[in-house]
């Protein structure tokens, strides 16, 4: 038989080994729980986490194509007030030829008196009948009186009221109303006639009535005659073009390629009388 002191050694040797396994294996359990919880919480974060983040990514695009919207919207105005701008330029640039044209010809209307006018109404329906201009009778305007643009004669007045006139162009298809006297300057003489209508297709003057045996050729000067009681002698009106017989081979007729601005009139010079 053991003695006492040897069982009670082997007794707390005993407990001593059980509790040191005891204490591991329950240290063990709380790591593995602790693992197991750590992971789990890991795994739940990343199942929130990832919505959200795909969500603020989403929000992120949303602010980024709202704002490239707006730049764009910017950038679209600013181009159109250059567009604009440049637009304006051009046509100023237009307008400072015209007026340029319009100086160079009262020039050269130094015999004339003259009254210089703007083209204030054109209706689209008679853009190539009448025009009105914001002179009248305040400013001594007539009717029958010369107007011209550019470099020649394009039309007479018709009506006049006391701060606008109405002008009759030389590309009407008033046949009776827009006839004027005319002659052409040749290198040996002259020859009259009357600028009697205008051709459209071929933007021309048409000259009739000119005596057949004058020889007349490209380039001549065609000027008023002032044969006709109205218009005063030596205006422009154009050029020859070209000429043929009338059909009953009594006559030339010669096309004539207008001195004036046909179109686009902006100024015009009125020839008082």
């Amino acid at each position: 038989m053991l003695s006492n002191k040897k069982l009670i050694a082997i007794l707390i040797s005993t407990i001593a080994v059980v509790s040191l396994i005891s204490y591991t294996m329950l240290n063990g359990s709380n790591n593995i729980v602790t693992s197991v919880a750590s992971e789990a919480s890991s795994w739940v974060g990343r199942i929130i986490s990832e919505p959200v983040a795909v969500v603020a990514r989403f929000v992120d695009s949303i602010d980024n194509l709202v704002n490239t919207f707006e730049e764009n919207q910017q950038l679209k105005e600013k181009i159109d007030q250059v567009h604009e701008l440049q637009v304006r330029v051009a046509d100023l640039e237009v307008e400072n030829n015209k007026m340029k044209q319009e100086l160079q010809l009262k020039q050269s209307l130094s015999d004339y008196t003259t009254v210089s006018a703007t083209v204030i109404a054109r209706n689209p329906d008679q853009w190539m009948e009448t025009m009105t201009i914001d002179v009248g009778a305040n400013e001594g305007i007539q009717k029958n009186m010369s107007v011209m643009a550019g470099n020649g004669l394009i039309g007479r007045i018709i009506e006049v009221n006391p701060t606008s006139s109405k002008v009759l162009l030389l590309t009407t298809e008033r046949a009776n109303e827009g006839k004027v006297s005319a002659r052409i300057q040749t290198k040996t003489s002259s020859a009259t006639g009357v600028v009697s209508s205008y051709d459209r297709k071929k933007n021309h003057y048409i000259m009739t009535q000119v005596d057949p045996t004058i020889k007349i050729e490209k380039g001549d000067m065609v000027i008023t005659s002032g044969l006709g009681g109205l218009t005063p002698s030596t205006l422009l009106i154009g050029e020859v073009a070209d000429v043929r017989k009338d059909d009953y081979g009594l006559f030339q007729v010669v096309n004539v390629t207008p001195a004036g601005e046909m179109t686009d009139i902006r100024f015009v010079t009125v020839i008082m009388r």
